[in-house]
């Protein structure tokens, strides 16, 4: 990077984006990467890069499904000690890249000998920008820990320093419909990234027993009706970036909302025994936008309506904590299974769990198996095809139950994704270490 750019180069630079993902739905993120038209550079568990401008992560902010945010390197510098990095930092031109009377945020991954606390280094990051902007400016912008307007995020391990702005701000899983959220809810980049791994064709019925606030269907019903995620959101960190122009944003938007379709090609249903539950998520599609193409209705996961066809049926039922709870969920597992076995043959059922124990008790022969993570926890999406007939196994069988190989984390599914590249395409867990020298290398596509 030229260390005296004006605010415009730095729009025009092609450099390296770093994509972060929730752990498991990588291989659905690098689609999507492709499918807007920028190379897979590399593709680790919880990560893709590519490369691109400055402008091009507006383009990936908008369209972007499965990502949680969109980090562009500014500087990759070589420092041993905290001094180097205050250092390293100082000597950046953040007047020429962040707006002096404006507000930053620093975020960080660090693995460092000499840091106990990444809040330390968070505070170097931040003295440094300020240090710089006031030397030049002549005043300092404010900080904090909200992600609303600048956000700056820092990588740090061993001699490794790498300095990105976070063109996002806030994660895209926040696409703003979620109203009424309700417990545990799925986060809305994986409940994208559970959607593109059941290889749902968008035109075949989606069917979602046990919908909680909503998010599987509602993803599923923007995808289907080609929504461009970011089209929810009225704030995003490269708003707040020196030489952003709102006409190019808004274009974007105008060309992401011709491409919406009027409704979905198949049926979309979504159940849930609890009429609470039924209206968070109608009025979460509301605000999405998508309540009229999702078929609501209040009933046991049982008596789901499963409209004819070769549909798609995904449940994601608890995990349970406490042994009486362990002990109910076993008997509800077990009907998940009935259910999948005696109502739905000839389609394709998913069941997304956290708990292997459990899902050993819907006894039926699963065709794959995908991890994922639900935040900390280990969670399995467990592909059945279900047939009429006597393919179904119960415990104790010699078939191989619902977890009971190795888990597998290659893409065993074709990862569908109904919604082509939009107008203008070119074509507690461990931390997230996002890009590293295990990442596996990929030849550019573009």
């Amino acid at each position: 990077m030229d260390r005296n750019p004006d605010a415009m180069e730095l729009w025009r630079q092609e450099r390296p984006l770093v994509i972060p993902c929730p752990r498991g739905a990588a291989p659905g993120l690098a689609a999507e990467v492709a499918a807007l038209g920028f190379p897979v550079l590399a593709e680790t568990d919880a990560a893709v890069e590519t490369a691109g401008t400055f402008d091009d992560t507006l383009k990936l902010n908008l369209h972007l499904r499965t990502a949680q945010r969109v980090l562009f390197l500014l500087q990759a510098f070589r420092a041993t000690t905290p001094g180097e990095l205050y250092g390293g930092l100082l000597d950046l031109p953040w007047e020429a890249i962040l707006p002096d009377d404006g507000y930053v945020s620093v975020t960080s991954a660090v693995d460092h000998p000499t840091i106990r606390d990444s809040q330390f280094a968070n505070v170097k990051c931040k003295d440094a920008i300020v240090d710089r902007i006031q030397k030049v400016r002549g005043r300092r912008p404010d900080s904090g820990p909200e992600r609303t307007r600048s956000v700056v995020h820092l990588y740090w391990r061993g001699k490794d320093a790498r300095i990105y702005l976070d063109t996002s701000g806030e994660p895209l899983s926040r696409r703003g419909y979620r109203l009424i959220p309700l417990d545990a809810p799925l986060q809305e980049t994986l409940a994208a990234a559970l959607v593109q791994a059941t290889a749902w064709n968008g035109t075949d019925p989606f069917v979602n027993p046990m919908c909680g606030s909503g998010t599987l269907a509602i993803e599923a019903a923007l995808i289907a009706r080609r929504i461009a995620p970011g089209l929810g959101r009225s704030n995003f960190g490269f708003m707040h970036v020196r030489g952003y122009r709102a006409a190019a944003w808004q274009a974007r938007q105008e060309a992401a909302r011709q491409a919406v379709l009027a409704k979905p090609a198949g049926r979309i249903v979504a159940t849930d025994i609890r009429p609470e539950a039924v209206e968070a998520a109608r009025r979460n599609a509301r605000a999405a936008g998508v309540d009229r193409s999702i078929t609501f209705t209040v009933c046991p996961f049982e008596h789901t309506p499963i409209p004819p066809g070769r549909g798609t049926l995904i449940l994601n039922p608890p995990y349970g904590e406490r042994m009486g709870e362990l002990a109910a969920l076993g008997d509800t597992y077990r009907a998940i299974g009935d259910f999948l076995k005696h109502k739905a043959p000839g389609c394709q059922g998913f069941v997304f769990t956290g708990n292997p124990g459990l899902a050993k008790r819907v006894g039926l022969r699963t065709r794959q198996r995908l991890v994922f993570y639900n935040g900390g926890i280990e969670c399995r999406l467990l592909h059945y095809d279900l047939y009429t007939g006597s393919r179904k196994v119960r415990e104790g069988s010699a078939v191989p139950d619902a977890d009971g190989e190795e888990s597998r984390t290659q893409r065993p599914l074709e990862r569908a994704c109904p919604n082509p590249a939009p107008p203008g395409g070119r074509g507690p867990a461990p931390k997230t270490r996002w890009i590293e020298t295990h990442a596996k290398k990929r030849n550019p596509r573009r």
